[in-house]
């Protein structure tokens, strides 16, 4: 199923079983399936994570930004597959070579490029480059596997 760009909100819902607070990519903007996908996640100080972290110095905490990475990797391997099945979820299973650049805080808007590495028994591996303004904040290979449940 091919799907208009950019993708928006109630469209992911509809790829992805996350919901708020964990649903962590608002749009894609591009994608080729089997190859490259572009999302966005804008960076509100209306997220609930930023009560703890911290409150005198809001940065979105790394892991979330990993997660946020995982969920474009996940949304790439959906759109590739053609959707996904009601009973099927793409699990986050691995992670190599994570880095993190520059503190990601509110009013900063994360651009994920995801790029297909590899592809094989329904396991994928991507490279996930997360961006601020052009500057790398975070780098990760990410390992996304299907699974029925």
């Amino acid at each position: 199923m091919e799907y208009t760009l950019p993708l928006d909100i109630r469209t992911l819902q509809k790829l992805l079983p996350h919901r708020y607070p964990f649903l962590l990519i608002d749009r894609v903007t591009d994608y080729e399936v089997h190859k490259s996908l572009r999302a966005i996640k804008n960076v509100t100080i209306n997220e609930p994570f930023f009560q703890g972290h911290f409150p005198d110095f809001p940065v979105m905490p790394g892991v979330l930004i990993i997660e946020a990475m995982a969920q474009a990797s996940g949304t790439l391997a959906i759109l590739s597959s053609e959707g996904r099945a009601d009973d099927e979820i793409y699990f986050f299973v691995g992670i190599d070579n994570a880095r993190f650049k520059r503190q990601v805080v509110p009013g900063d808007q994360l651009v994920f490029e995801v790029e297909l590495l590899a592809h094989k028994r329904d396991i994928g591996k991507f490279k996930v480059v997360a961006k601020v303004d052009d500057q790398v904040a975070a780098e990760a290979e990410i390992m996304c596997a299907k699974r029925k449940v």
